[in-house]
């Protein structure tokens, strides 16, 4: 069978497009970005690719077409496919149907941590000889790219699990639905939830309807995880539950017990203690999604021990506070933070690192939401950890400056690439942390400064 898929060079749609391939569809894709690092990704596996979305594409005759959510009426392959009365679908859909039916499903969803969580609960699952499939929104280390079927487990048997990052973003143009709806999940992961993607939801309230309806999703014989210091949260459970519920950072479930200087931590069940993990990563915000990732994998018979054993070698996930380099005694961190309430974690668990060491904090606010302004006024409080903060003022439909003028002491608003980035170089010094958050490429900006302090 061949699908053609339209908007393939997303992180989700290229996962899509290479689980099609290993289950032996013929996969062609279109999109406007057709550059590296995902180009090459999907090229390498024999996935051919085409710039734009020109309306012969018509031509290559596919059985289906599967449509991305950046897909949009006024589209001409789109509308073409329309006016041709051909089949599409979207891309969650296709998934569920062709991947995920008899699978049991894993889903990791949060405003905030989905791809960390979803990496650690693989590879607990993985580590542990569960060979799980995955789907994952980023670029977990300890595996060799962001997702693959079910593999043969300890038992020479095809796994039946699959760990997906679970996105409350909407489905496709024809289809407002949040992605998650469509995965059917046996075991719900609910890490988190706040006010986001204001370009689709009005409020709060709008999204947790949403995630309510993924937890009508889950059967009787399911789990939902849900972290009881979220209010919004209860408010989602409240609505209706009709499965186990298990609870992450309370005396009710799994909680964090004592935290040492060096990020080890207790993990405590019921109030006692079951474990300590030793690792490198920082802030509450990972410690609670690793109890997330230990009560996921609990569910299919796990033991709390093995999970923590296999978080001790976990790796993390590319650009998640990721160290791109050092140069004259400046580091270089590279992170996806570009929500406030992530932004201000983010920083929090560097500044736990780093001491009384300077931060810089170089931000890009990038997202559809932040591009119109409905989180700005949160900025300068996300911001008070970094003790110098670098704002790239581009393209936003708000000004920066009279945004950021409660900190104005300590904030730069750049509009122009080549003064931002000298005026970086300017004010860093040795012994000083670079933190750079953006939820696009920045235009290469970790890469530039560690060449220029060379």
């Amino acid at each position: 069978m061949h699908i053609h898929i339209l908007g393939i060079c997303g992180t989700f749609m290229g996962g899509l497009a290479s689980l099609a391939k290993a289950s032996g569809y013929r996969v062609t894709g279109c999109d406007t970005n057709v550059y590296p690092p995902m180009s090459t990704q999907l090229e390498s596996i024999g996935i051919e690719l085409i710039e734009g979305f020109d309306k012969k594409q018509t031509e290559l005759k596919p059985d289906l077409y599967v449509i991305g959510n950046v897909i949009s009426r006024g589209n001409p392959l789109m509308e073409e496919i329309m006016n041709q009365d051909l089949a599409y679908i979207s891309g969650p859909q296709w998934l569920y149907e062709a991947i995920l039916i008899d699978k049991w499903v894993l889903a990791v969803a949060g405003t905030h941590g989905k791809t960390t969580t979803s990496s650690m609960l693989a590879w607990i699952l993985e580590f542990n000889g569960y060979a799980p499939g995955f789907l994952i929104g980023g670029v977990p280390l300890n595996f060799d790219g962001s997702a693959r079927l079910p593999q043969k487990n300890k038992s020479n048997e095809v796994s039946p699990f699959f760990v997906i990052e679970a996105d409350e973003y909407d489905t496709a143009f024809f289809d407002k639905r949040s992605k998650f709806v469509h995965y059917h999940p046996k075991t719900a992961i609910l890490n988190n939830l706040e006010y986001d993607h204001a370009d689709i939801f009005p409020d709060l309230q709008a999204i947790e309807t949403q995630f309510h309806h993924m937890v009508r999703m889950v059967p009787g014989i399911g789990r939902v995880i849900i972290n009881d210091e979220e209010e919004s949260l209860k408010r989602v459970i409240d609505r209706g539950c009709w499965s186990e519920k298990v609870y992450i950072g309370s005396k009710q479930g799994l909680s964090i017990g004592k935290v040492n200087q060096d990020q080890s931590f207790e993990v405590l069940n019921l109030g006692k203690l079951i474990g300590a993990i030793s690792w490198d990563l920082l802030g509450h915000h990972n410690r609670m999604n690793a109890l997330a990732a230990i009560a996921a994998s609990h569910h299919v018979g796990v033991t709390f021990e093995n999970a923590i054993e296999a978080l001790q070698t976990f790796k993390n996930v590319k650009r998640r506070m990721e160290c791109i380099g050092e140069k004259n005694g400046i580091t270089i961190y590279d992170d996806f933070a570009h929500h406030p309430a992530a932004i201000a974690t983010t920083l929090a668990g560097l500044r736990a690192k780093a001491g009384r060491a300077r931060i810089i904090a170089v931000l890009e606010p990038r997202s559809n939401t932040m591009k119109l302004g409905t989180m700005k006024d949160q900025l300068p409080q996300s911001l008070k950890d970094a003790d110098q903060v670098f704002c790239y003022g581009e393209k936003l439909g708000w000004n920066a400056e009279e945004t950021l003028a409660p900190i104005k002491d300590k904030s730069f608003v750049g509009l122009e690439m080549k003064n931002f980035i000298e005026a970086i170089l300017k004010e860093a010094k040795s012994g000083d942390h670079i933190l750079v958050m953006s939820n696009g490429s920045f235009d290469g900006i970790h890469q530039a400064l560690l060449k220029k302090l060379a």
